[in-house]
C-alpha cells in the first residue's frame, strides 16, 4: 500500500451510517487499485448485508425530521458543500485520477461539473413548487403539494465517481428525501471524501449513508426487497439497470434508469476531416474513452491518454440546468 495515501485517512475509509464511520460488520475490507499499473493504493470497507439493512434503517430514523427541515435550511448545507468540493478540488481530483485513472486535469474538469449540481440545487430547494387550480366544475378547488418519497438508494458509477454522486445526492438533499448511496467497487475513495465534505457542511446524521462493498448485486436486491425504501437511481449498464427495473417491481418504487449505450459518430463525405477528427477526440475519447458514449471496442483504463483535451474544453458534459431541471422532481412527488 501506498505509506503516504493521505487524502482520505483510515477512519474514513470506513461505511457512512447514522453519522457515524464504522468497519463492515464482519471487519471485511477490499482492495483499491491503481488501473494504471495494477498497484493496491489502499483498502476500503467491505460491507455486508447486514451493513445494508443498518444503513437503511439510518435513513428511515432520519426521513421524518428531514423532511421537515426548511427547504432554505436543506439549500444552505448545499451551498455550503458546494463551497467545501472546490476548495478541495485539487484533492478530489487527484483522489480521482489515482483510483479511477483520468488525468487530473480531466478530473479537475468532473470536480467542478460535479459540483454544480451542488450549487444548482442548494437554489432550487426553496423552489419545490406545488400547484392549485379549480375543479372543471367550478365548485371547487384542487391543490397539488410535492413531498419528499422518501428514502432513496443511489447506484453511482466508476467512469465519474464524483458528478453521478452529486447528480443524485444534490435533487435528494434539496428535495428533503434520505438516502444510501452505494458507489462502484472500483472507485468508492471519491464519494467517501464526498460525504465526508458533506457531513462537514452539516448534513444530519442518517441523510446520507455510504456502504461501500464488492457484494452490489446483493446488496441492492436486499434493499429493493424493503418496502421502506422508495426510490432506485442506477447509472450503469443496461443489462444490469433491466435487472434493478424487474427489482423494483415488487415494492413498486420509482426508479431513475441512466444506461450505457454507444451513440455513432458519422463523417460525412462533405465535412471538414480536420474539424471531424478534433470533435471525435472530444466526444469519444475524453474521459480515457469511457464516457456514456464509449468509443467502439474501447477498454483502457490507462492514465497516460491520446492528447487529452485537458479540463478547459467545454464539450463534456453538457451543462448540468436542464439535466438537473429534469431530475429536480424525481425525488418529489
Amino acid at each position: 500500500m501506498t505509506s503516504d495515501f493521505d487524502l482520505l485517512p483510515p477512519d474514513r475509509r470506513q461505511l457512512l451510517i447514522g453519522g457515524e464511520w464504522r468497519a463492515a460488520s464482519d471487519g471485511g475490507r477490499f482492495d483499491v487499485v491503481d488501473p494504471a499499473d495494477g498497484s493496491v493504493l489502499t483498502d476500503a470497507a467491505d460491507g455486508t448485508l447486514d451493513d445494508a439493512r443498518a444503513a437503511l434503517d439510518a435513513a428511515v430514523a432520519a426521513q421524518a425530521a428531514w423532511a421537515a427541515t426548511a427547504p432554505r435550511e436543506r439549500g444552505e448545507i448545499l451551498r455550503r458543500a458546494f463551497e467545501l468540493t472546490t476548495g478541495r478540488a485539487d484533492d478530489l481530483a487527484r483522489l480521482m485520477s489515482l483510483e479511477m485513472g483520468k488525468t487530473v486535469a480531466e478530473a479537475k474538469g468532473e470536480v467542478a461539473y460535479g459540483a454544480e449540481f451542488l450549487r444548482w440545487f442548494s437554489e432550487e430547494a426553496v423552489r419545490v413548487h406545488g400547484r392549485w387550480m379549480h375543479n372543471p366544475a367550478g365548485g371547487s378547488r384542487l391543490l397539488t403539494m410535492k413531498k419528499p418519497v422518501g428514502p432513496c438508494l443511489f447506484i453511482t458509477p466508476w467512469n465519474f465517481p464524483l458528478a453521478m454522486g452529486t447528480r443524485k445526492i444534490a435533487p435528494a438533499v434539496a428535495a428533503g428525501c434520505t438516502m444510501v448511496v452505494k458507489p462502484a467497487a472500483q472507485t468508492p475513495l471519491t464519494m467517501l471524501l464526498l460525504a465526508d465534505l458533506l457531513t462537514e457542511a452539516g448534513l444530519p446524521p442518517g441523510v446520507l449513508n455510504v456502504v461501500t462493498t464488492k457484494q452490489s448485486g446483493a446488496l441492492s436486491e436486499t434493499l429493493m426487497a424493503d418496502p421502506r425504501l422508495r426510490k432506485v437511481s442506477f447509472t450503469g449498464s443496461t443489462g444490469v439497470g433491466k435487472v434493478i427495473v424487474r427489482q423494483s417491481a415488487d415494492q413498486l418504487q420509482r426508479v431513475s434508469m441512466e444506461l450505457g449505450g454507444n451513440a455513432p459518430f458519422l463523417v460525412f463525405a462533405d465535412a471538414d476531416l480536420d474539424a471531424a477528427v478534433e470533435g471525435a477526440m472530444v466526444a469519444k475519447m475524453r474521459n480515457m474513452g469511457r464516457r456514456a458514449p464509449p468509443p467502439t471496442g474501447s477498454s483502457s483504463r490507462s492514465r497516460s491518454p491520446p492528447s487529452s483535451p485537458g479540463a478547459s474544453a467545454s464539450g463534456w458534459p453538457p451543462s448540468p440546468s436542464a439535466a438537473a431541471r429534469t431530475r429536480a422532481s424525481t425525488s418529489a412527488r
